[in-house]
């Protein structure tokens, strides 16, 4: 089942869009008892209280989705942060007016309309059976996994859609002016031709002698930098599917079960070979166009008839699908849906018999003559052909289960048992790891290490588990994975001597001094330029557009096009941080050609749909404006609480 689960991830996130919208953020949910007070609800809306279980379900789909999304480069302590908490909250609050507003609009979505949006979705699409019904025993079967029935899941997707008509209907109709798209267009391929004096820091080290004094100074202010972190010896145990897989030995008989649940993934449709003739006549075509197109196509599907051995040849010089017309119409092997044809093409061709040619069958290309030339049946594999590729899907199945009827158990003995993790690796049989760790991620781990799990680490450096040696709770670190940890032996955080990082200090004072060093010169070199224009020692010119950077920083980039195109030569100054300064002489500009009509109407429709997404925030901020919304605890003691905040 969970295979199942694993293998229709899209739907699953389709379904999670349907309970929390889209535009929430990433967010992690460690930490996140410490951002309210002690009461059961986060926030109000209208006299609707967001619970904290809201706040924490919805924090954690988001973190789940991130890990999916994000794979090994996920890193949990990049969400636990205030402001990743003030979005998933504010985000839960503009679902909440946006509900409110959609209920007092009445709003709702007709049957057709959540048909169609169920059937656009490729994972349900792919339930159907041969003949286009459903498998409606999968359907439920997906479903129940989520604790759904399919009129219960029919009315979530309805809802959703209501939820979707007033952003949708804002954004269908923004207006951008032509003349708008047709300057950003003509701004965007602008070419400027610039050339760069660059005043290098590392040119300036060897100028550099810092005293004792400033070395001692420079140390003094930043002893933070060169402290060495806590540091913790811990034992501990993790308790996931992939830990306990190894004593998991599943049965022909659950294998076999498996099999029959997901039959469909050893399933291959059935495909033909077919050749066609097309006469195009595209959806916008005028009535008599379509007309001349399909009598075009009657008259070439007499042709063929009278001569099917020909059906090549006529390809060949009558059909106008490019693609095809050289190869005799031939398309290839295809199963239903890979053909762009639609639905009333498929259903035509896969009727036909081998070397049986079809009636003029029409589609939003034109007009289609076809002949199947090949056809291979729908297979299933064998459960004996597939037993060894499924044992560790079973393995995985069943080892998830095992983990979530042992959460429980794990969490209460790893407490009760506070001195030691014996008795739960030997309950688990679990093998019991060591690890130093420090307070924050280390960058050496895989992302997804639960020994990099902020929640964890916080844990481990707390007083009990420090002082007591205490384990630490069972932290759910995501993935069904719960871990646990005893500290054995601990070094606090310590500031060396000064004269064991003397050297250190040293090479940071001397960059440091070196940057400022080249700022000056660039600052005052800047100045004289300005008033001579000279171009002596610049490099060669080259030309750059906001489309063409030719590598250039983009505080540079940024800086070179705000240069008064009538003030030429022009020079504007840079600051590059640790590489020094630069100045840029810009010496002409040269404007973009006339966009053609494609490009402006992209530019046109992107612009739109930026003005569309700013219009739908400004409107859900106006309906946040009239509502009545109330935070509770740390984040309405920093002054964001109360009527309309």
């Amino acid at each position: 089942m969970l295979d199942f689960f694993r293998n229709h991830k899209r739907l699953m996130m389709f379904m999670l869009l349907l309970v929390v919208l889209p535009g929430l953020g990433f967010v992690g949910i460690q930490g996140f008892r410490g951002f309210f007070d002690e009461s059961a609800n986060v926030a109000s809306v209208g006299g609707y209280k967001i619970t904290r279980v809201e706040f924490d379900n919805a924090a954690r789909a988001q973190l789940d989705q991130a890990r999916q999304v994000m794979g090994a480069n996920f890193d949990a302590s990049l969400f636990d942060t205030p402001q990743h908490r003030k979005d998933i909250l504010d985000g839960l609050v503009q679902q909440r007016v946006l509900i409110d507003e959609t209920q007092r609009l009445h709003l709702t979505a007709s049957d057709e309309a959540v048909r169609r949006a169920l059937l656009a979705d490729p994972v349900i699409s792919s339930l159907r059976n041969p003949d286009g019904s459903m498998d409606l025993d999968r359907y439920k079967q997906l479903l129940a996994m989520q604790g759904m029935t399919p009129e219960q899941y029919d009315e979530r997707v309805r809802y959703s859609l209501a939820m979707q008509q007033l952003p949708s209907a804002i954004v269908s109709t923004a207006f951008t002016p032509k003349s708008l798209a047709q300057q950003l267009t003509a701004l965007s391929g602008q070419q400027r031709e610039v050339q760069a004096l660059v005043f290098h820091a590392a040119a300036y080290t060897a100028k550099v002698q810092p005293t004792d004094a400033q070395l001692q100074a420079y140390f003094d202010a930043h002893k933070s930098d060169f402290a060495t972190p806590a540091t913790a010896q811990i034992q501990y145990l993790v308790l996931s599917a992939a830990t306990v897989a190894a004593n998991v030995q599943p049965s022909d008989a659950d294998l076999k079960q498996f099999y029959n649940d997901n039959i469909a993934h050893f399933r291959t449709d059935a495909q033909v070979r077919a050749s066609h003739i097309l006469i195009t006549a595209p959806k916008d075509a005028s009535a008599a166009d379509r007309t001349a197109a399909k009598q075009k196509a009657e008259s070439i599907l007499a042709q063929v008839k009278a001569h099917p051995d020909q059906f090549a040849q006529i390809a060949q010089k009558e059909s106008q699908d490019p693609g095809s017309a050289a190869k005799g119409g031939d398309l290839g092997f295809f199963g239903r849906g890979m053909i762009a044809g639609g639905e009333a093409f498929d259903d035509a061709v896969f009727k036909l018999k081998q070397d049986q040619i079809s009636d003029v069958i029409q589609s939003d290309f034109g007009y289609h003559i076809v002949k199947v030339t090949e056809i291979k049946p729908a297979t299933t594999k064998p459960f004996d052909e597939v037993k060894a590729s499924i044992i560790n899907d079973v393995k995985t199945q069943q080892a998830a289960k095992l983990v979530s009827d042992a959460s429980e158990g794990f969490t209460s003995i790893v407490y009760e048992q506070s001195k030691t993790l014996q008795p739960a690796a030997d309950k688990f049989k679990l093998t019991i790891q060591t690890a130093t760790v420090t307070p924050k991620p280390n960058a050496a781990l895989p992302p997804d290490s639960p020994l990099n799990f902020q929640k964890f680490l916080d844990a481990v450096f707390a007083n009990d588990s420090v002082n007591q040696h205490n384990n630490t709770q069972a932290i759910d670190v995501g993935n069904n994975t719960l871990i646990a940890a005893r500290v054995t032996s601990f070094k606090p955080a310590a500031t060396p001597e000064f004269a064991a990082v003397k050297d250190t200090v040293r090479q940071r004072v001397i960059a440091q001094q070196a940057v400022e060093l080249a700022r000056k010169d660039g600052e005052a070199k800047l100045a004289a330029l300005k008033k001579s224009a000279s171009a002596d020692g610049f490099s060669p010119g080259v030309k750059v557009s906001r489309n063409d950077t030719q590598g250039l920083p983009h505080d540079a980039l940024a800086a070179i096009f705000k240069v008064d195109a009538q003030k030429l030569p022009g020079f504007v100054g840079v600051d590059l941080g640790a590489d020094g300064f630069a100045i840029y002489r810009v010496n002409a500009v040269t404007n973009a050609p006339a966009a053609d009509g494609g490009h402006l109407a992209a530019a046109e429709q992107e612009l739109g749909r930026v003005s569309g997404q700013s219009q739908v925030q400004a409107y859900l901020d106006a309906l946040r404006d009239r509502s009545k919304v109330k935070y509770y605890g740390s984040l309405g003691a920093a002054g964001q609480s109360g009527d309309g905040q």
